[in-house]
């Protein structure tokens, strides 16, 4: 448990330290939490929790899917929907239809080097 001066209660710290081949040094986070699972299950939960983050930016990036500037309601659920469309469609794309060393590309490289540049 920790508390900084601007806290009203102590909160929990997990700490995660992971050595990779070829670095100098280690990647060191931190993640202040009140959940009572236990560490790796903490880990788990917010690394789950940031890969959604980093679907929801590529969507944003590459789609520009947070365009809903119609006027309706009805008329920005379906823009929504047609670009969560394209977006699964690029990642069935990019998972079963493509090779091997273009499966870990992002979207918006995809969009790029393969559809605008061809």
């Amino acid at each position: 448990m920790y508390q900084a001066q601007s806290w009203d209660q102590p909160r929990r710290v997990v700490a995660k330290v992971e050595w990779h081949r070829g670095e100098l040094f280690p990647r060191v986070g931190f993640i202040v939490t009140n959940l009572s699972f236990p560490v790796e299950g903490v880990t788990h939960f917010y690394n789950g929790r940031g890969t959604a983050e980093q679907w929801i930016k590529e969507g944003k990036y590459a789609l520009h899917w947070t365009r809903l500037s119609c006027h309706r309601m009805v008329a920005n659920e379906v823009r929504l929907m047609l670009f969560v469309l394209a977006y699964n469609m690029g990642n069935f794309m990019r998972r079963l239809a493509l090779p091997e060393t273009v499966k870990h590309w992002s979207l918006r490289s995809l969009q790029t080097k393969l559809i605008k540049i061809g």
